[in-house]
């Protein structure tokens, strides 16, 4: 899961695309990027960490500009090296940088279909960069000296027809602009909006959240269409098309669930309503299936989870408290690089209040249980610091399917419900009971309330079920090996530059800062 955005302004954007990485920094902890245009020339800066630490005043002044591009990064595909963070860049045809939230399913054959028939270099495990050499590739295949807005759609259209799988991406083209397109079944989330600037002239923005456009004063547009690219020319004017074949409205249920912040509207959904009305319907499966319960008090693990167990309480009539203290200042443990990463820092992360645990019957709630080590050490901690009982409630279903859509959980392996009854991954935690969310519930809690009808999510990860149609275990074996922990870290151009060194290398259209 990553964040991306794209700014075209009328005054230099490098602020205002630092600004929006940092409202976007909870998608990605891994790595970070800026690209900037400027009289034909990108400037590009990144580097593994957090966005407040890579970008220096030293490197702002360099990027210079009215329009580029940003992305923040966890890794799935591919490795956690700076080589692989974004932006990436291609130089033919025009110059091209990219930044892409998502997972290519065919990935392989792409790559195969790359170096035999287009001819075209890859120098990473990057599914972002076979990404932006199929855009290049498709951008180059009429040979035009100067492209016309259907050129770039048409190019999208073969890009559609060419990539599967789940795909948010903006890109700059150089001397023609900026555009953003997602995949047909809209499963990554996107969205874009403008402003007017104190001269009356019209700016506008793409990201993944709906925050990043509010920090920044854009009045939101509207998300973009599943299989919909937006293309803002040199000149300013936004031109829109829906370029795919065939499209479906199967956005990520999973954005509601965690990744997504609750301050975001996504395909017109407010994230806080969805884990406000998941508390509500929690709460009305824990008197169906525990009318007698003895619960004395009710507590979130931080963040996420804190919407559903407070509605929770207020359903169930029943004190809510915060027993864990959060540091601030230790990243999301779900998608921190590796299990021991993980496991290392649960305990850095959360220290319990003991007065709220001590001889108490204790209903913890989480968003999720996706690997079941965290929410393991959380109930050890919890008697540890003197509950009696250790209850547990999902604000989500059972996690049993590997994920191929860009979150980082594709290893059946590492799922504790994957194989496991409800019942089992119980005792597996340690909890005295436990309770999930049903899947219909949760799709009723994502939906906005004045729809009548409930939406389709992509919901692969709790039902198995894979929206692209593409997806075999064949698949499966090979996205086990590339991407299991022990392999996560691996990767395959070496950045041997000394980055103690403030210098501007050019390459091309490109000067890395």
């Amino acid at each position: 899961m990553c964040g991306i955005v794209g700014l075209y302004a009328h005054s230099p954007v490098n602020q205002s695309l630092f600004d929006a990485l940092t409202v976007l920094q909870h998608r990605g902890q891994d790595a970070a990027g800026i690209v900037t245009e400027d009289n034909g020339q990108f400037f590009l800066r990144k580097d593994n960490g957090l966005v407040r630490d890579i970008f220096r005043t030293r490197h702002m002044r360099k990027l210079t500009g009215n329009i580029g591009i940003g992305h923040v990064r966890y890794p799935t595909a591919g490795s956690a090296s700076c080589a692989e963070s974004q932006p990436l860049y291609v130089n033919s045809p025009y110059g091209i940088v990219l930044a892409h939230n998502g997972n290519l399913t065919n990935q392989k054959q792409l790559l195969e279909d790359i170096l035999k028939t287009d001819l075209r270099h890859i120098n990473t495990s990057s599914d972002s960069e076979v990404l932006l050499n199929i855009l290049a590739r498709e951008l180059h295949r009429d040979h035009k000296a100067k492209l016309t807005p259907d050129d770039i759609f048409n190019a999208i259209h073969n890009v559609y027809e060419r990539c599967h799988g789940a795909y948010a991406v903006v890109a700059l083209i150089s001397g023609y602009g900026m555009i953003g397109f997602r995949d047909p079944n809209g499963i990554r989330p996107m969205i874009y909006g403008q402003r007017i600037d104190k001269n009356g002239d019209t700016e506008y923005m793409i990201a993944s959240e709906s925050v990043a456009l509010d920090a920044l004063g854009f009045e939101t547009i509207r998300d973009v269409l599943p299989g919909e690219a937006i293309y803002v020319d040199e000149a300013g004017k936004l031109h829109s098309k829906i370029c795919a074949e065939k499209t479906t409205d199967t956005s990520c249920i999973f954005e509601h669930v965690y990744f997504a912040r609750p301050d975001s509207i996504i395909d017109g959904s407010s994230v806080y309503k969805a884990r406000v009305r998941m508390g509500e319907y929690l709460a009305q499966k824990i008197l169906r299936e525990h009318p007698d319960h003895d619960i004395d008090v009710i507590i979130p693990i931080p963040e996420s989870s804190r919407p559903s167990a407070m509605e929770l309480a207020h359903h169930l009539n029943i004190k809510f408290r915060e027993g864990f203290v959060k540091n601030r200042y230790i990243g999301r443990t779900f998608i921190m690089p590796g299990q021991e990463e993980r496991q290392k820092s649960v305990k850095q992360k959360l220290n319990p209040i003991s007065l709220e645990f001590q001889d108490k019957n204790v209903l913890l709630v989480d968003d999720s249980i996706v690997r079941g080590t965290t929410c393991k050490q959380i109930i050890d901690m919890a008697r540890e610091a003197g509950a009696k009982k250790v209850y547990f409630a999902s604000a989500a279903p059972p996690v049993r399917y590997p994920n191929v859509y860009g979150i980082d959980m594709p290893v059946k392996s590492e799922l504790i419900a994957h194989g496991r009854t409800e019942k089992e991954i119980e005792k597996e935690i340690g909890a005295d009971w436990l309770v999930y969310q049903d899947l219909s519930d949760l799709l009723k809690a994502a939906t906005p309330s004045e729809e009548k009808e409930i939406r389709e999510f992509e919901c692969s990860v709790f039902d198995g079920k894979y929206v692209t149609g593409d997806v075999s275990e064949v698949y499966f074996a090979e996205l086990e090996k590339a991407r299991n922990d022990s392999t996560k870290n691996q990767g395959v151009l070496h950045d041997v530059q000394d980055e103690s060194q403030d210098e501007t290398r050019a390459v091309g259209l490109l000067s890395e800062i």
